[in-house]
């Protein structure tokens, strides 16, 4: 395919092409050399028109329906408020192939066929965090494509599934009720980065149990400490399927936006964001010259070998790399 010239990107993005978008959305996830001065220029072309939506990252634990919610909310935001959506949805990769499924707009239905809404599946590709390597990049694209809500969906609740605090407003955890000790089974760097929880599948006989949990969960958010920004994590109950709570999630997300755009901690965090990124960005940069490195990538292999098979620690070929890449 014909790549565009950088006026045509910016024009169609700015237009709210939709072929365009997901064409310039592609530029930037492109590991090829060739690409990456070109995205360059269209990301500094078009930061002045990015920052205006309202970003929400949701994570949650397996089976919670992060896909299923998400649609509901978005033809909540669509049909109920008026308002568009851009979601960026994140697959995990296979670690022998290294490909993903990416079918998230099968599992989203009614967002799939919706005029208003965007979606963007993309694979992992052992990027930590439970989000994509581009993920904050391609943001910015459907913000200035005038998209007023961002949702990123992580692979996960896991270890590393908190990069997506780092690039979002609001940070929300779906969980589910009646699946055994629901409060053992959190990590508590999760619990002390969300903004807000969902107990989903609130319906049927499972409604009594998704309210019982609900009591606990708020109560065991209060033993954590205050947040500096003032606001206090809140838990609600919610069936995707059946729509309801779905307002009552977003109304509290909307609550969050307003008290911290009246006590500057929105502009504040999206500061501390631009720094992650910058720093994220910068390790990425420096992690491709280093493997580029003529010395480094003749000597790497034998190096792998030899502490593969015992022949040298990994302390000493880490120290023999970093001496031949400052040669």
């Amino acid at each position: 395919m014909r790549r565009l010239s950088l006026q045509h990107y910016i024009d169609g993005v700015l237009a709210a092409d939709r072929v365009v978008l997901a064409r310039a959305i592609t530029l930037i996830e492109s590991d090829l050399p060739a690409d990456a001065g070109l995205a360059a220029r269209l990301l500094d072309a078009l930061l002045p028109h990015t920052g205006g939506a309202l970003r929400v990252g949701i994570t949650g634990v397996p089976g919670a329906g992060k896909s299923t919610f998400i649609d509901a909310l978005g033809m909540h935001l669509i049909r109920q408020r008026g308002e568009n959506v851009a979601v960026l949805s994140v697959d995990p990769s296979s670690p022998v192939s290294g490909g993903s499924i990416l079918g998230d707009k099968t599992r989203m239905e009614r967002l799939a066929v919706e005029e208003r809404a965007f979606i963007r599946p993309s694979p992992a590709r052992g990027h930590l965090g439970g989000v994509a390597r581009r993920t904050r990049e391609t943001m910015l694209l459907c913000e200035a494509a005038g998209y007023r809500n961002v949702l990123v969906e992580t692979i996960g609740v896991g270890q590393s599934e908190t990069a997506v605090r780092s690039m979002t407003d609001f940070f929300l955890l779906l969980m589910l009720a009646g699946a055994g000790d629901e409060l053992q089974g959190l990590k508590r760097g999760i619990i002390e980065m969300i903004d807000g929880m969902a107990i989903n599948k609130a319906d049927g006989d499972n409604r009594p149990k998704a309210e019982r949990a609900r009591i606990e969960y708020a109560g065991a958010l209060h033993l954590f400490p205050a947040s500096p920004d003032g606001w206090t994590p809140r838990v609600s109950t919610c069936s995707a399927v059946e729509g309801s709570g779905i307002a009552e999630v977003w109304r509290m997300v909307l609550e969050h936006r307003e008290l911290l755009e009246r006590n500057g901690w929105l502009a504040r965090r999206r500061n501390l964001q631009a720094l992650a990124w910058m720093h994220e960005l910068t390790s990425l940069g420096l992690d491709a010259l280093f493997r580029g490195h003529r010395a480094v990538a003749a000597r790497l292999p034998e190096l792998e070998e030899e502490v593969r098979a015992g022949r040298k620690t990994p302390f000493a070929a880490s120290r023999e790399l970093l001496a031949l890449f400052q040669q």
